[in-house]
């Protein structure tokens, strides 16, 4: 029996060693990708070469890839410009291949747009493997029409150099290059990656090279480095995209009908209203002539009143993508026109321009503070935080008459007893997959402002303060739901209490995010608390006060 007992014991012993190796290497990433081997993908490919449309990497999902075949043998890491790799928008790597002893390493990966080498950005994982090749992880592009590019390297050997052959048979890469790791190929150096390539303000690195370039309304100065400011239209058109117009002291820029001028007061662009329930995009006919409009799913289409074509979709439809970066939710799209076949009912017979790409983005705060009472003026205004006047995305706090969520507080305000239980809850306007959120404070105060001194929290730092909160489960991922047994503040005159809860919103895979770390008590408060209170403040929801009737 005891052989028994240690032949079983073993037996499990190997299958664990072995289910332990086999998961070891399915998790590496050296040995388990998938290959990207199609032609159009390398760098020398120019879209107008492609045959049918631009290319998409819309199946592109966050999975481990390597470059192999046409496509080329690794990721290019110098600037590509746009209309290469098949596409409009081409992704180069932004950043140095690692050494084999570095393991996995993030780089930024940047997308050239609109003479713009880094229009869109984005973060990818590197390897670098024992057979001298490169395998990374590619998450999904935003927006079409993006793909990620692969490049043949110059290969460096003792019959054929390109760089500086010894009689050793050792081969020195030219300059702007370095010797990668299979011993044969010369890699670009990113010239960027120390000290900024020189550069005062923007350094972007070229094959073999780099050049420096400054923001909008400044020029770069003689040396090549320095950035200068622009002192009117006879310089570069005043950094205008546009119309440049001198006045007595000073210059402005100016857009043609129907287009705005954007926050950095050069760039022209196409209106764009940003709301949490849609958005809607309106181009001039002018620019429109005879292409029809249509978004990243080309069945949503633009409408054409006979001025201007105008195309409505929300964040959840027309391949919207709506993703978290740093401290903003950003929805993206891209509008895209191509000539009719036929002339549309509008009467265009003419174009006089073959393809109109528009990017379109709208940015959303990720933080917000909600506020309201025991009794709300319910109906409830919605809260509506404004980003740069680019859009809201709203929440409410409510309060419910029961521990089913399913009835707010409506019409004259309750008068709750202690020892009753408050059910109050965080409640999303607009339901977006991909997103999550984490309820980091509520707090009671005696009156509406959410400065008083006199402050009780109920949650803190996304943990639990007191204990006789408790939260249930709900079936929308970004609601919040609690219970909480009625309380007053001391004092005769205290017969109100008004909730504040500060809200924040993070992507729902990022498994690093503040939302995913949950529970997490800090020495100090979260800078929204330190820096932005008072901006936050401004958008208080308050419904009214919770009235307490302290007899039993």
């Amino acid at each position: 029996m005891l052989f028994k007992m240690v032949c079983f014991a073993l037996m499990i012993f190997l299958v664990a060693q072995d289910f332990s190796l086999t998961a070891a290497i399915a998790l590496d990433p050296c040995s388990a990708y998938i290959s990207l081997n199609e032609p159009w993908r390398n760098t020398e490919h120019h879209v107008n070469d492609s045959a049918g449309s631009p290319k998409c990497d819309s199946h592109i999902n966050g999975e481990w890839y390597r470059f192999t075949g046409m496509a080329g043998d690794a990721m290019p890491t110098f600037c590509i410009h746009e209309n290469h790799c098949g596409t409009h928008a081409p992704i180069w790597m932004n950043g140095s291949h690692p050494q084999e002893s570095d393991g996995i390493i993030q780089v930024q990966a940047c997308s050239s747009f609109n003479e713009n080498c880094c229009f869109w950005n984005t973060t990818v994982e590197v390897k670098a493997c024992q057979g001298g090749y490169y395998v990374y992880r590619l998450p999904k592009p935003s927006v079409c029409f993006h793909v990620y590019c692969g490049h043949f390297y110059e290969i460096c050997d003792e019959s054929d150099c390109k760089g500086t052959c010894l009689e050793t048979g050792e081969c020195h890469c030219m300059t702007g290059t370095t010797l990668g790791l299979d011993g044969q190929t010369c890699l670009d150096v990113n010239e960027c990656e120390k000290d900024n390539g020189g550069c005062a303000e923007i350094c972007v690195n070229l094959k073999g090279s780099h050049r420096c370039e400054c923001g909008v309304g400044r020029v770069l100065g003689p040396d090549g480095k320095s950035c200068n400011e622009i002192e009117g239209c006879h310089n570069n058109n005043g950094g205008c995209s546009h119309s440049c117009v001198m006045l007595e002291n000073t210059y402005q820029c100016q857009c043609p009908r129907g287009l705005t001028l954007s926050e950095d007061r050069h760039t022209c662009q196409v209106p764009v209203q940003c709301k949490s329930s849609g958005i809607e995009v309106v181009v001039p006919k002018t620019l429109v002539g005879g292409l029809e409009l249509f978004l990243s799913n080309s069945s949503c289409k633009g409408i054409s009143n006979g001025t201007h074509v105008k195309i409505n979709f929300s964040l959840k439809t027309c391949g919207t993508v709506v993703e978290v970066v740093n401290d903003k939710i950003i929805a993206s799209n891209l509008v895209t026109g191509l000539p009719r076949q036929t002339p549309s009912s509008s009467g265009d017979i003419i174009v006089r321009t073959s393809k109109l790409l528009i990017p379109v983005t709208c940015e959303f705060p990720r933080q917000y503070l909600v506020s309201d009472g025991y009794i709300p003026n319910l109906k409830n205004s919605l809260l509506e935080i404004a980003g740069r006047s680019r859009g809201v995305f709203p929440f409410s706090l409510e309060l419910f008459k029961n521990r089913d969520f399913n009835e707010a507080y409506h019409g004259s305000p309750p008068t709750l007893k202690l020892h009753d239980d408050l059910f109050f809850g965080i409640e999303p306007v607009v339901h977006v997959d991909g997103l999550q959120t984490l309820v980091e404070s509520c707090f009671a105060t005696p009156n509406s402002k959410t400065e008083e001194a006199i402050k009780y929290y109920l949650i803190k730092d996304g943990c639990i303060s007191d204990e006789t909160v408790k939260q249930f489960t709900t079936d929308d991922h970004l609601a919040k739901h609690y219970q909480v047994p009625v309380f007053k503040f001391v004092g005769k005159d205290n017969k109100e209490v008004f909730l504040h809860c500060s809200v924040l919103v993070c992507g729902s895979l990022d498994e690093h995010s503040r939302c995913s770390q949950g529970c997490k008590r800090r020495m100090r408060r979260s800078l929204w608390e330190q820096e932005d209170t008072g901006h936050l403040d401004q958008h208080v929801l308050t419904g009214g006060p919770i009235i307490i009737d302290p007899d039993e």
